[in-house]
């Protein structure tokens, strides 16, 4: 299937200005921070999921051409997944936090309430167009907020699909779209908003840093880099090779998270390649070109910047190296023996070509990851404990992944976000309503008289007593330690059912 111009009409100009007054007005109205609509919206966004399946999958197949299995698993469902979860654990999210309080609250409520933002804006990304739109815009419901979102302009279909479909299901009054470009990303960033989500390329990302600074919002970027493979000798290599190039070619390599390239010894590189190309043979044939399961590359532009670093490591290529600009192809392609000055390594891939870098062991290959930008997720083959703990312990990164790649993304209980380069804050399950929640502590005091005595060492006129007491009831102590308090507990009963039962017979025999 040749990859072909998307027919799409124009998005309709918008006023920038009144939309994101509209959305304050909205918020100013108190109408997003009752609970039962936020879960109203959150299940019309289910119900949405559910019953346009084949309309999010046609979109993705224009967009990307992606694969059935891959726009289920990694986004359709993924959503959904997502979304159950939120609404499953709602109620518990949602309630005010009671921290622990010391001695001189004793009599006090301390409280921590998750207040909502106000105006936030969702941008989203042309590699996943959905999922990374979508889910932080759910956490950004869920947490009471009104919502302008802002869907890639690259991936067409899928933003003609979200502009038509989801007023049908939300309060478009609470959640706003915006289509388009670089002109009205400009003109977004020009206005006050309470909260900024970008997801992108980190160029960009400076951008709109750079542009919340202004008045003083907080964002969370999420970037991107070039993510390291560690392999070493001691791992299972049929295995590891499958779980490398699947995290590689989802999506033809165009995911924030996938394998930039490989560290390792010439010795595991040469298995590695070997290997590959029986696996590679097994899942997309003789021609891949003609695999159903593998996807295309966005657009021209990006077809030539993949093409230009296939070009430049002909002479190292392994596997693949073919391309197509007509249908915007390339082959997934594996490059060995890379050296830092090669051209494939200055900048992230964003595709399917996979350079091996050789290195002798893991402190070199720690060496060589803190020496550059810290990536969004490092991925450690080993089953030397020693050895992932010294990678673990040694190197910065936004995550981790040990013996596999991007199954990560499937645990919510995992925060993902970068760190430096690769991003700021993170999200998923609970942590997307954190993300789009400002924790507002609070503390409640009562007028009893015993806790104004204590208290008023504080008022003037000061004396060396005043001072004693205040110092004394705010003096931080050692809380007493409860780890072994269930164990005595049994012990105790134990103790006291086995005397009781004593005690039975001997009265027992007694009376005998």
């Amino acid at each position: 299937m040749t990859v072909g111009t998307l027919a799409h009409s124009k998005p309709k100009p918008v006023n920038i200005s009144e939309v994101v007054q509209k959305a304050r007005n909205t918020f100013n109205s108190g109408i997003t921070r009752p609970l039962d609509w936020r879960k109203k919206q959150l299940k019309s966004l289910l119900k949405m999921y559910e019953e346009n399946k084949n309309a999010m999958i046609d979109a993705l197949v224009k967009d990307l051409r992606r694969s059935k299995t891959e726009a289920i698993l990694l986004e359709v469902d993924y959503l959904i997944n997502d979304l159950s979860n939120t609404l499953n654990n709602f109620d518990e999210w949602t309630k005010p936090e009671q921290p622990p309080k010391g001695i001189v609250n004793v009599l006090d409520d301390v409280v921590i309430y998750n207040d909502p933002y106000g105006v936030v804006l969702v941008v989203g990304a042309w590699n996943y167009p959905l999922q990374l739109l979508l889910l932080p815009m759910a956490g950004a419901i869920a947490a009471g907020n009104v919502v302008i979102v802002k869907p890639s302009e690259l991936a067409v279909a899928t933003s003609q699909f979200i502009a038509e479909t989801l007023p049908k299901y939300l309060d478009n009054d609470a959640v706003l779209i915006i289509e388009g470009g670089p002109e009205e990303m400009t003109e977004l960033l020009k206005h006050k908003l309470d909260y900024i989500f970008y997801t992108g390329g980190t160029n960009v990302g400076k951008i709109v840093y750079a542009a919340a600074t202004k008045h003083l919002t907080p964002v969370t970027l999420e970037l991107g880099g070039k993510s390291p493979v560690y392999i070493d000798n001691t791992v299972d290599m049929e295995v590891t090779v499958k779980r490398v190039l699947w995290g590689k070619f989802i999506n033809v390599g165009q995911t924030c998270i996938a394998p930039d390239y490989i560290l390792c010894s010439k010795e595991v590189q040469d298995k590695f390649v070997e290997i590959s190309k029986n696996v590679l043979k097994e899942w997309y044939g003789e021609d891949p070109q003609k695999s159903p399961d593998l996807c295309r590359i966005i657009n021209n532009r990006h077809f030539s910047r993949l093409q230009a670093l296939v070009d430049a490591s002909k002479d190292k290529i392994a596997v693949g190296g073919r391309y197509d600009a007509q249908d915007r192809f390339v082959a997934p392609t594996i490059v060995k023996n890379v050296t830092t000055s090669d051209k494939i390594m200055e900048d992230e891939i964003f595709g399917p070509i996979l350079p091996i870098v050789p290195v002798e062991n893991a402190y070199e290959a720690i060496q060589f990851i803190n020496s550059r930008e810290k990536p969004l997720v490092l991925y450690v083959f080993s089953t030397n404990k020693e050895v992932t703990k010294k990678l673990v312990e040694n190197t910065s990164s936004g995550g981790m992944c040990v013996n596999d790649t991007v199954m990560q993304m499937g645990v919510d209980t995992l925060p993902f976000g970068g760190v430096g380069n690769s991003g700021i804050g993170a999200y998923h399950g609970k942590k997307s309503f954190d993300t789009f929640t400002h924790k507002k502590s609070c503390l409640v005091r009562n007028f009893a008289a015993i806790g104004e005595k204590l208290a008023s060492g504080r008022y003037p006129p000061y004396s060396d007593g005043k001072l004693k007491l205040i110092s004394t009831l705010m003096k931080k102590r050692q809380a007493p330690s409860f780890t072994y308090l269930p164990h005595f507990i049994a012990f105790a009963l134990g103790v006291g059912l086995s005397y009781g039962i004593f005690a039975w017979q001997k009265v027992a025999s007694e009376e005998l």
